[in-house]
């Protein structure tokens, strides 16, 4: 993105924590928060998280470091803690579509694939930020130009 065109951000806040905790290093929030501004003109960077009560102090920290936060209520299924955030990112990317001229989508879950697929025709794509280049949706394979690993990263914010 180039100019004075405006981004917004739709961050997978489950699939970016897990893969960047299971690659054994820590993301610093804010800084990526600022790199997000001063790269691609990200104006608003929408974190969608499943939303656990327990969790408070984590959200208002986000909060500072300038996300804002779209929650799902969370669900025990099978002793596991679920809160998928899929339907909700893609809908607030398209209730959003008017407001943004080039949207930054962070994961690398191709249950995205139709909304990258869409951007990208209609020219609103600015960058497909997955926690880790190497390990990520082959649903993604025609998207390689449009992709940047925050691993790749990883030592501004270690």
């Amino acid at each position: 993105m180039s100019g004075s065109r405006q981004g917004y951000a739709f961050i997978d806040g489950q699939n970016l924590h897990l893969s960047i905790r299971n690659q054994g290093w820590v993301l610093d929030y804010g800084a990526f928060r600022q790199y997000l501004t001063d790269k691609f003109r990200v104006s608003k960077a929408f974190y969608f998280i499943g939303y656990l009560a327990t969790n408070a102090d984590l959200y208002e920290w986000l909060q500072r470091e300038g996300y804002i936060l779209v929650f799902k209520p969370t669900l025990m299924v099978r002793g596991v803690l679920k809160g998928n955030v899929d339907a909700e990112l893609v809908l607030h990317a398209m209730v959003e579509y008017e407001n943004y001229e080039q949207a930054v989508i962070v994961s690398g879950d191709g249950d995205f694939h139709c909304l990258v697929n869409y951007l990208k025709a209609k020219g609103k794509l600015g960058k497909l930020i997955v926690p880790d280049d190497t390990r990520y949706s082959s649903l993604y394979r025609n998207y390689r130009s449009d992709i940047m690993g925050l691993n790749k990263l990883r030592e501004n914010w270690n």
